[in-house]
């Protein structure tokens, strides 16, 4: 009798925690800045996968106002930025090694600064410190030809793309 009721018990548990694990998720695709991912396939079964939430506009001046010049931000919403790579790459000249990091940016009117993060898992606003930073790369700073509402980040042809408002600040990435 004891065994059926241990067992019922471990079933209404995974039930519950199921059903957790569940609401959360859809509770995350439902943020006014929704989870995002950029994949780039480096061949070879290689690849850097970034995961990041994507805030909108909503009339709002972005850079120099909401997003200050010359401190460090985010890169996104919510949770940190994660780039995940499962090769080692050179980003923006610099090696980074095949591992899981923490994307933060300082945006600037005409150049931007990538900052790649050894220390995971922080809540987005939660800057480590240059003690935890892997590398620190130079990004070019673009206009857009039209403004972006909702922040993304993509790859294209080896090249990191940051986009929102009227900016683009890119990367190149290469499987090393």
């Amino acid at each position: 009798m004891r065994k059926a009721i241990a067992a019922v018990s471990v079933v209404c548990l995974t039930v519950a925690l199921s059903v957790v694990v569940v609401r959360a998720q859809q509770d995350k695709s439902k943020r006014p800045s929704p989870p995002a991912k950029a994949t780039l396939d480096l061949g070879g079964g290689q690849s850097v996968t970034v995961d990041y939430s994507s805030p909108r506009t909503k009339g709002r001046k972005i850079y120099g106002e909401l997003v200050p010049f010359g401190q460090v931000w985010r890169t996104g919403a919510n949770e940190a930025t994660t780039f995940v790579n499962t090769g080692d790459v050179v980003v923006g000249g610099a090696a980074v090694p095949a591992g899981s990091y923490t994307l933060f940016t300082i945006p600037n009117k005409d150049k931007w600064v990538l900052i790649i993060s050894k220390k995971t898992g922080e809540w987005g606003t939660d800057y480590p410190g240059p003690s935890n930073d892997l590398t620190r790369v130079d990004m070019k700073v673009s206009t857009l030809a039209a403004p972006v509402e909702n922040f993304t980040i993509s790859f294209d042809k080896g090249t990191l793309s940051i986009d929102w408002e009227t900016t683009r600040a890119s990367v190149s990435v290469a499987k090393k």
